[in-house]
């Protein structure tokens, strides 16, 4: 079951029989919806993930592989959670990014493969209006292909602040919900062309993914999100 660790292994890897891999849940947080991705050929859902390039962050690589394999734009959210990672900070930074899930799975008989599982955000407005400023100046050279990571989120935004961002108000005068972008045709083979994306309710999609390591990714992601609110509400 995804919420059952394994036991930890010794084992060690030289560079060509290691694949680092690195995969996110993303979460709209104004509707309290993630993005689940779907197969349309072979009929599954699954979350967004693929292998780091060289010499990339492994964070980088997981708000890339989500932008490729479902269409919408994202960046890391921290968020408060247990590690055994060094603090820098000594205790004053309550809320980081690492990876939620780990895991250890074999790639052929003779090579394995490391993947590590983000909690991130859709981007707001203004990043994706930005974003569509340098794409329409790229589109006449082979620069327009190339992938440029967002802004992290920052520091100092709360994310009762960060869904602000995201309401605002209709042209019929009605509150309305920022729906995030979702770009057509990012996948980078014919395989990834054949993956279709939406936003669901978090409910609904830890039910599409029940019984994998990706329903938990979902579920302790948003459980984070909503700890980190409650911390937040406190200060």
């Amino acid at each position: 079951m995804p919420t059952h660790p394994s036991l930890p292994v010794h084992a060690a890897f030289p560079s060509e029989k290691l694949t680092i891999g690195a995969g996110v849940a993303i979460f709209h947080l104004a509707s309290e919806r993630v993005v689940l991705c779907y197969h349309s050929r072979d009929k599954y859902w699954f979350l967004p993930k693929g292998r780091r390039n060289a010499s990339e962050e492994t964070t980088r690589a997981a708000e890339r592989e989500g932008y490729e394999e479902s269409g919408y734009r994202n960046r890391m959210l921290p968020l408060p959670m247990n590690h055994r990672q060094p603090d820098a900070d000594e205790g004053h930074q309550p809320f980081v990014v690492e990876p939620i899930w780990t895991q250890l799975l074999p790639l052929t008989s003779t090579s394995q493969y490391l993947l590590f599982w983000y909690a991130a955000e859709t981007v707001p407005k203004e990043i994706e209006d930005a974003y569509a400023a340098v794409q329409h100046a790229a589109q006449a050279t082979s620069s327009g292909r190339i992938y440029r990571p967002p802004p992290s989120f920052p520091p100092e935004l709360s994310l009762k602040q960060r869904v602000v961002l995201d309401r605002g108000v209709g042209d019929d005068g009605e509150p309305k919900v920022y729906e995030p972008v979702w770009h057509e045709g990012t996948g980078v083979d014919e395989e990834e062309l054949l993956y279709k994306s939406y936003l669901l309710p978090v409910d609904e999609a830890t039910r599409k993914l029940r019984g994998s390591v990706m329903e938990d990714v979902v579920r302790r992601g948003w459980a984070g999100i909503e700890l980190r609110k409650e911390m937040e509400a406190c200060t």
